[in-house]
Formats: structure tokens, C-alpha cells, sequence
């Protein structure tokens, strides 16, 4: 048996060819990549490709992106245009006579206007002034009676459905009629008097049909 001194230098012999055995060995040889062969070389060249630096480089998704949009142009006001405009056109025949210079109450002839009971006064002064815009407009000229209260009927049953609010309705001044008395002049304002939706009429200005039309102002939907 062994003497416990020389198992210990038996030990420590071991251990010494062990340590001379691991420093002989060779490192490991990695593969050279794209960024490794740069790092190797940097010195020796000063230009670095940077496509073949960061080839191996995958993007990382973006995210918390915030979606860019072009600003909408700034809108334009039609409608009050066209408002403004009709009312300057209006304004220049404020000095003749015509139904935009009567007195709500002081017409010359019976139904030259039309107020739903409820509405204030100045809705009919601003139909007059043209404060809405004649959107759509019907001529009943050559119609017998019958023909032209369906025709006024779905008239103002398809400006409803198209959210329309200021219609013209031409029924002529009966120039031609025997006697050259009007005979739809006085229905047709009756029939507008009589329809729910209708909220208020006048007669034209003279330069739009005079006595001869009335703008009418529908309720809204």
C-alpha cells in the first residue's frame, strides 16, 4: 500500500500535465463574420463599408408608430356664399317695388305670403332678402289644375326626401288665361297653405317671377 506522500505527489503530478495539456491546446476557431472581418481590418483601412458592417444586423419592428396624415385643406362655405351672393343680388331692386318691400301684414292682395302660426315674423323678412338659397324650382306653366297640384305634390315630397329647404314654385300670372286672370295663382298658394311641411312662402322678387312665383321655405328635417 501506498504511502499517503507519495499519493499526494502522484496527485499533484497529475494535475501539472493536466494544466501543461489545457495550455497546448488551441483555441477555438470562430467563424469570421461580416462585423469581425471590419473590427480585424479597421486599422488598416480607414474607409469601412457600412452595408457590409451592419449585413448582419436584423431591424427591429417599429412600434408606438404614429400614422402621419396631410392636413385637409381648409373647407369652403359654399352655401354661405351662394347665401351672400343671392342677397346682394336681391338687395339691388330694394329700391323698386316689390313683394321684398311689403310689411309683414300690409300685403296689396290676399296669400302674397305665407306664415306657419308659431314662426317669428323675420323668417319671412329674411325669405324675402334671400337669406336661403332657391335649391330646386318647378313650373307649372300649361297645366290644368289637376295635373299641376300632383305635380307640385311630388315636387315637394322629393325636395323633402332630398333634405331640401328653399324651393321655387312658378305658377304663372294667368296672362294667358281667359280674362287674363290667373287660375293656379290662388290654388297653388292655398295648396302650400294647406301642406304640413311648408313653413312659410312669399312671392318672388320681380327679377325671379314676381307675382308670378313664390319661394318657399320647407321644414327641416
Amino acid at each position: 500500500m501506498a504511502k499517503l506522500a507519495d499519493l499526494k505527489s502522484l496527485i499533484q503530478s497529475a494535475r501539472t500535465r493536466h494544466g501543461d495539456d489545457l495550455a497546448r491546446k488551441e483555441p477555438p476557431v470562430r467563424p469570421a463574420t461580416p462585423k469581425r472581418r471590419v473590427a480585424a481590418a479597421k486599422h488598416a483601412d480607414a474607409d469601412i463599408d457600412i452595408a457590409d458592417a451592419f449585413a448582419d444586423v436584423t431591424p427591429l419592428p417599429a412600434r408606438n408608430a404614429m400614422a402621419r396624415s396631410r392636413e385637409r385643406p381648409a373647407p369652403i362655405p359654399r352655401q354661405r356664399i351662394e347665401d351672400e351672393r343671392d342677397a346682394l343680388e336681391l338687395s339691388k331692386y330694394g329700391v323698386e317695388p316689390s313683394p321684398q318691400a311689403w310689411d309683414i301684414g300690409q300685403e296689396l292682395e290676399a296669400a302674397q305670403t305665407f306664415l306657419r302660426t308659431g314662426l317669428g315674423t323675420d323668417v319671412l323678412a329674411k325669405l324675402r332678402r334671400g337669406h336661403w338659397v332657391v335649391q330646386r324650382e318647378i313650373d307649372l306653366h300649361g297645366l290644368i289644375v289637376d295635373e299641376a297640384h300632383d305635380a307640385l305634390a311630388d315636387f315637394l315630397v322629393d325636395a323633402r326626401n332630398r333634405g331640401l329647404r328653399c324651393v321655387r314654385v312658378i305658377h304663372g300670372k294667368g296672362l294667358t288665361s281667359p280674362n287674363r286672370e290667373p287660375v293656379l295663382k290662388g290654388k297653388v298658394r292655398r295648396w302650400l297653405s294647406q301642406w304640413d311641411e311648408v313653413l312659410a312662402y312669399c312671392e318672388a322678387a320681380r327679377h325671379a317671377g314676381g307675382s308670378g312665383a313664390v319661394v318657399v321655405l320647407l321644414r327641416g328635417r
